[in-house]
């Protein structure tokens, strides 16, 4: 295990009711936005319990943020945050909601060019403070310092991460969580493994007890994702999958240990491409890149195999495929395909633009040890376009 720092500044308001307690969190009299997605808040009787709680404050809306949160459209917030001289902004939505809600307090004090944040990195002295409402479980967002904004005029979805934009502090209500659609609640399952298993499927590090933290989540996800899928009102299922969403990126697990992130990378660009949901570029992606790099992973593939599949049996090589299959076989059957191919809008030559674009953009060494290449990218999407 390498040194690390680990410090998480995110109050948790975890259960049933608990958009009521956020009038504890925000001083009476504070000048509030309310920021949102499309609007199904008003039909689920989260937008009333956030109002009723924020009585005491004023007010400021602004919804219309997208999935995938776009960088003209929270422009028009930020704008309408500096004009109306906003003290704190509350995120009542899931994860595009929550990152695009980071952007616009990043962005509202920033001087400069905005998109510099994103594209450059460009380093952050303060930002607004945030406070969050999930209603969508996926990704972790509600408590860590990570977001991902996307520009429709250069096809770009890129991330930033800075230690002002930790929410001081995330309802997590299962109840908020019932009325999502089947698709969304699937998604969600999926990026949460996926997110769980770009910091567990490197190689060892002498790290036991977050292997075990690692694999633990990704077991109950196994349990959880199917149930809350049939039983969507299902209380302690859901629960239990808003808990590990959260769990699996709030940097706990990441701690001390070597982290992948380039199934991230690709799917990024994926979406930016063809508007694929996040989720669905992680499965089509990650059993692949998996097989490529099958040689550097071997030890984690088959404690993998062995501790979250109960797979014993067969040769080394016979052991990691079943628990790569075994990963595809969830995925699928929770909704989502594992091939590119399945997708009638992904054109010919998607391997080689997204291995050209990561390389244009200075990403040439992906991965734990920097071994994904360009080169590998394509052959990772390659697979994945194979019918």
């Amino acid at each position: 295990m390498t040194n690390f720092e680990y410090r998480n500044p995110t109050k948790i308001l975890f259960g049933k009711g608990q958009i009521a307690s956020i009038a504890k969190e925000i001083a009476p009299g504070t000048k509030v936005m309310v920021t949102y997605g499309g609007g199904s808040i008003k039909s689920n009787g989260v937008y009333e319990q956030t109002m009723a709680a924020l009585s005491g404050c004023t007010v400021v809306e602004f919804g219309g943020i997208e999935p995938n949160p776009e960088y003209e459209t929270l422009m028009k917030a930020v704008r309408l945050g500096r004009a109306e001289k906003v003290e704190l902004l509350l995120a009542v939505g899931g994860g595009s909601v929550l990152d695009g809600t980071k952007f616009i307090a990043a962005a509202i004090p920033f001087e400069g060019e905005e998109w510099d944040i994103v594209r450059k990195g460009a380093p952050l002295e303060r930002s607004m403070p945030i406070g969050s409402i999930l209603t969508l479980p996926a990704t972790g967002s509600e408590s860590n310092a990570f977001a991902v904004i996307s520009r429709r005029e250069t096809s770009e979805k890129l991330a930033f991460a800075s230690d002002h934009s930790y929410p001081q502090f995330a309802v997590l209500d299962p109840e908020t969580t019932f009325s999502l659609p089947p698709r969304q609640v699937a998604n969600g399952v999926v990026d949460a493994f996926v997110h769980t298993m770009e910091q567990y499927m490197t190689f060892p590090a002498k790290a036991e007890l977050n292997d075990r933290f690692a694999e633990g989540i990704l077991q109950t996800l196994l349990e959880v994702g199917p149930r809350t899928l049939a039983n969507p009102e299902e209380y302690d299922a859901r629960a239990t999958f808003v808990w590990s969403a959260t769990l699996a990126l709030n940097g706990l697990i990441g701690c001390g240990v070597p982290q992948d992130w380039a199934t991230h990378m690709i799917g990024h660009e994926l979406t930016a491409l063809y508007g694929i949901d996040h989720a669905r570029t992680l499965a089509a992606v990650a059993p692949h890149l998996w097989r490529v790099c099958q040689e550097g992973k071997a030890a984690k593939l088959l404690q993998y195999a062995e501790r979250v599949w109960g797979i014993k049996d067969g040769s080394a090589a016979e052991r990691m495929e079943a628990g790569i299959r075994k990963t595809e076989e969830f995925f699928e059957a929770m909704g989502l395909p594992t091939k590119l191919s399945k997708y009638e809008n992904v054109q010919a030559g998607t391997a080689q633009e997204v291995a050209a674009r990561l390389e244009g953009r200075g990403f040439k060494k992906l991965g734990e040890r920097g071994e994904v290449t360009p080169a590998l990218v394509e052959q990772i999407l390659a697979r994945s376009l194979a019918a």
